[in-house]
């Protein structure tokens, strides 16, 4: 997963920014391309990193890739990596809760790992 992550930061970082947002489909908020009806982009702001979190972690589920580029594109890499593991924790403690069982027993199953 981290491997992905890198592989479209290094792209971003070696591509003027202009380029960059052109391929994503426009800048996020501006109502055109790849963006336009996805969270966040309403109003015509800017996303912030947990919306840019929640659509890049969303388009990875749903193997999304021109959406993974979209929304890596939004924020630094440092902000996409702090927002999505905010988006962890909270996602491992929702489910604690609602299976009744620890956060670690949660994220253990969560990778497949042994409960130990």
């Amino acid at each position: 997963m981290f491997d992905r992550v890198r592989e479209g930061w290094a792209r971003l970082l070696h591509s003027p920014r202009g380029q960059v947002r052109s391929a994503a489909g426009g800048r996020a908020g501006d109502g055109e391309g790849a963006g336009a009806g996805r969270p966040g982009t309403a109003g015509r702001r800017a996303p912030n990193l947990f919306q840019a979190a929640a659509a890049y972690v969303s388009a990875r589920v749903e193997d999304d890739q021109e959406g993974i580029d979209e929304a890596a594109g939004w924020v630094t890499p440092e902000a996409l990596s702090f927002g999505t593991s905010e988006l962890a924790c909270r996602a491992v403690v929702a489910l604690a809760r609602e299976r009744d069982e620890s956060p670690r027993t949660v994220a253990r199953a969560l990778l497949g790992l042994p409960n130990g």
